[in-house]
């Protein structure tokens, strides 16, 4: 990607300020005591040069002195380390109403799914001032999400799910990189994420979404693999009812409990002897190797779906509302 250099990054994101500020706060803080060293070190070594006539007795009552440059700057680096933890959580916890967007990292691309079926490859189209929550997988090796100009970036990693969350509140296209190297193409693993106004991404929805959202891709799966012969309303096969199962507390035969999220809906597709429904015997088999990494969003996505409330913002409501 040709890009033209900038000494200072756009801020494009809700949280981009906030980390920008503790950036420079602590580039102001660092330059400070680097200067502060340098002077006062220069002012002995000309004060105290050999060959002087100057008073070399150690002084004594010193202690608020001492006192001084030992609690004001841990009183400083403690207000920083706050200010730090409470951007990172706040970093790491995305809003309740945040949209979901699923992104499976493959050597070497970035895969993008929309809920509505809308799928794109290096390229992320998100509505502006809406929060986004991104859920990634990797479908080979680790790869590295990374936007600049919103600030954030999430290892992502093979066999797990990783997220990220961020509210683009500027219009444009901005530069999309992996920051692990993956393999020999690495620095071509690129993109861009274009931010649009929420009446103008409903409409790109509409005109590129796919002829089945990823909810009805995973009911078609979910018949296609015998997952209903099982998990049916009529089935005959002793298994655990799944309509509506996303997000409830689920007990297991080892007297343990979990809640059932996107880890747990993965784990019981593909390592089903790891977690299991107590009352339940392990007999279901696994299925390591026969789905990929899209067709697990997909299932979970439709296993989402069953629930009475909705998981994230349509595209009508992010049209409706604008913002959350």
């Amino acid at each position: 990607m040709n890009e033209q250099f900038h000494l200072l990054l756009p801020s494009a994101s809700s949280l981009s300020g906030r980390i920008d500020a503790l950036w420079w706060t602590m580039v102001l803080l660092c330059s400070a005591v680097a200067i502060g060293v340098f002077i006062v070190m220069w002012v002995f070594c000309i004060r105290y040069r050999r060959g002087r006539q100057i008073d070399r007795t150690l002084s004594r009552g010193t202690t608020p002195i001492e006192l001084t440059w030992t609690l004001v700057p841990l009183v400083i680096f403690i207000g920083v380390f706050g200010w730090s933890l409470f951007l990172y959580a706040r970093e790491k916890n995305p809003p309740a109403d945040a949209q979901t967007i699923y992104v499976v990292a493959k050597q070497w691309m970035w895969k993008v799914q929309h809920p509505n079926g809308t799928r794109e490859i290096n390229q992320l189209h998100v509505p502006l001032d809406v929060p986004i929550r991104l859920t990634m997988t990797s479908q080979d090796v680790i790869h590295s999400f990374y936007v600049p100009a919103f600030r954030v970036k999430q290892d992502v990693l093979p066999g797990r799910y990783t997220q990220l969350w961020f509210e683009a509140t500027q219009l444009g296209s901005f530069p999309l990189f992996c920051t692990q190297y993956c393999g020999l193409d690495h620095s071509r693993m690129g993109g861009q994420v274009t931010v649009m106004r929420p009446e103008d991404y409903a409409r790109w929805l509409r005109g590129d979404g796919g002829n089945a959202t990823l909810a009805t891709r995973g009911a078609a799966l979910f018949r296609s693999l015998g997952c209903s012969g099982c998990h049916g309303a009529n089935a005959s096969v002793h298994a655990p009812d799944l309509d509506g199962i996303y997000g409830r507390m689920v007990h297991l035969s080892d007297g343990s409990s979990v809640i059932a999220d996107d880890v747990y809906m993965r784990d019981s597709i593909l390592l089903p002897d790891k977690q299991v429904v107590a009352g339940f015997d392990p007999i279901m088999p696994s299925f390591q190797d026969q789905v990929s990494e899209d067709d697990l969003l997909a299932l979970i996505a439709y296993l989402k779906s069953t629930r009475t409330q909705p998981v994230s913002a349509t595209a009508s409501e992010i049209t409706k509302n604008g913002r959350h």
